[in-house]
């Protein structure tokens, strides 16, 4: 019930936005992919296990903390041509394009909560909506609601939304770009949780992947020679890069935990020294936080837990790249990015490629909610070279036979 009545605090403010800048709340986003066709345009589900594999498990836990989302979303395509001029001074004409295809834009989402499930089911129902009709106007508001928070934000000035805090300067007059939206967005869910008491004790980090085809003209992203990928990402979820040339993986995210460089840098240039190694050897910050930046935890923003992203945008060559695998901790934490990336080498879809992370994970004795999904690119199926984790795994596997989660399984 409280969650029903937080979304329909969202939709409020929202329209109260949208309204004010002479427009209307509508949501574009839907559960398939267009794509170009000689005659016209096709439509793909997204719930195709062919498309995008998803398993997902509580593992030995009571109750489930993980969830994520997919949606096709539609945006601005001024917006995402300023992002690759940006990132990559890469030159996107979408103007030859029919709209509904130039606008298009594929969001995934992991999300792991902690404390309870409050903050990751808002983000499952409500985070793509709120990236998609996420407007420059709000930034004001939510720039002077972080503000509020005291504490870290006193010195807060804006990051990649500081351009739009004052709407009459010159330079609030552009359009955002996929890192200021994803900022604003993340700001916006904080923000929209202030009401909900349970999201002062509890939080959720967060992966987003968006994908766009640059082709022209565009088929599915999953096929597309050149495609636009980024990543906007707070806490311990991860995203990993597959390349086909011998099953290399690039890791997209990094953990932000307090003992991480970026993290130790930011807080203590901010907020002086609050690290404590817990009983186990564990990093924690002010001796309770495992991770320094996540949606919700509200009690702690004054602490420095801030919702601001890490952003990075890349250009890839679709073939020369097997897949995406975004993944839940409780995977991370007893696998490594080299075990996930062969693991989905033979696998008939993305879906088996998902449930075999899945099932490693839990032979490998994870104790905690699981996740994983794998969005295939062009070169899905082709990884060369030998699989060179696969004498370790067998390894391991011999090393938990008779152990206590063996038995149990």
């Amino acid at each position: 019930m409280a969650l029903r009545l937080l979304q329909s605090s969202v939709l409020r403010n929202h329209s109260k936005y949208h309204n004010s800048s002479k427009s209307v709340l509508r949501a574009n986003y839907h559960d398939y992919l267009r794509f170009a066709t000689p005659g016209g345009a096709g439509r793909v589900p997204l719930y195709n296990p062919k498309i995008i594999g998803v398993a997902s498990t509580r593992g030995n836990r009571s109750y489930q903390e993980d969830f994520f989302s997919y949606a096709a979303l539609s945006l601005n395509p001024e917006e995402l041509q300023l992002t690759l001029k940006k990132a990559h001074h890469y030159d996107w004409d979408p103007s030859y394009l029919p709209p509904a295809l130039a606008r298009q834009l594929l969001f995934v989402g992991i999300y792991d909560g902690h404390g309870g499930s409050t903050v990751s089911q808002f983000l499952r129902l409500e985070l793509h909506g709120l990236f998609e009709s996420a407007h420059k106007s709000q930034v004001p508001d939510v720039f002077a609601w972080a503000k509020e928070q005291d504490g870290y934000f006193r010195r807060f000035k804006g990051g990649a939304i500081a351009p739009w805090i004052h709407p009459e300067k010159p330079e609030a007059k552009r359009d955002l770009d996929l890192e200021a939206r994803a900022t604003l967005t993340f700001f916006e869910v904080d923000k929209a949780l202030q009401t909900e008491s349970v999201a002062h004790e509890c939080g959720a980090t967060a992966s987003v992947v968006l994908l766009q085809s640059l082709d022209c003209p565009p088929p599915l992203v999953f096929s597309s020679e050149k495609v636009a990928l980024t990543v906007a990402h707070v806490g311990d979820t991860r995203v990993l890069l597959t390349s086909t040339e011998n099953g290399i993986v690039l890791p997209l995210t990094e953990k932000h935990h307090a003992d991480a460089r970026v993290e130790a840098v930011r807080l203590r240039r901010m907020m002086g020294s609050g690290l404590i190694t817990d009983s186990f050897g564990e990093a924690r910050w002010m001796g309770a936080l495992e991770n320094t930046r996540s949606l919700g935890d509200l009690k702690y923003k004054p602490l420095g837990v801030t919702p601001e992203p890490q952003v990075k945008t890349l250009i890839l060559d679709g073939p020369k790249h097997s897949h995406v695998t975004l993944v839940s901790d409780g995977v991370t934490s007893c696998v490594s990015d080299e075990e996930i990336s062969d693991l989905a080498r033979g696998a008939h879809t993305p879906k088996d490629a998902a449930q075999k992370i899945l099932s490693y994970a839990e032979e490998m004795g994870s104790q905690d909610n699981l996740t994983a999904l794998v969005i295939p690119l062009a070169g899905w199926g082709k990884i060369q070279g030998d699989d060179r984790t696969k004498e370790l795994r067998e390894y391991r596997r011999e090393q938990m036979i008779g152990t206590e989660r063996q038995r149990r399984m």
